[in-house]
């Protein structure tokens, strides 16, 4: 009966560790995965704010430099089309986007509130 009792025991510890180290192998891929995906995100965002920076330098780009402000928060850019030619055209909130991306919820609402026309202009002046 000893003899029995040693093998079922030796049993569920070889199960034991065998599950071990299954559950190790398949925790260590998960960590590998989520970081290439961590990383892959990373430099997506980061070329994502590099072509916001790079993009009115390029040949095609419908705007003149002298006419943008650089805001990068929630809006790009906000243009003064024709300002710099002391002929202003029109305003412009400008969002730049790269690949597949899409406007976040922020930017979204920013965009609905414009096309409302849910804007305007005021000068505060402090004593």
């Amino acid at each position: 009966m000893s003899a029995d009792l040693t093998l079922i025991v030796l049993g569920v510890i070889g199960g034991l560790i065998i599950g071990y180290l299954i559950a190790k192998i398949g925790f260590m891929g998960s960590i590998k995965s989520n970081r290439k995906a961590a990383v892959s995100q990373s430099r997506a965002v980061v070329l994502g704010h590099v072509h916001e920076k790079i993009a009115p330098l390029l040949p095609n780009f419908p705007y003149q430099y002298k006419d943008l402000m650089f805001l990068g928060k929630w809006v790009d850019y906000l243009v003064f089309d024709g300002l710099s030619a002391g002929n202003l055209k029109k305003i412009v909130f400008l969002e730049i986007k790269s690949g597949v991306s899409s406007l976040n919820r922020n930017e979204q609402m920013i965009k609905n509130c414009l096309a409302e026309k849910r804007v305007s202009y005021e000068v505060r002046r402090q004593k």
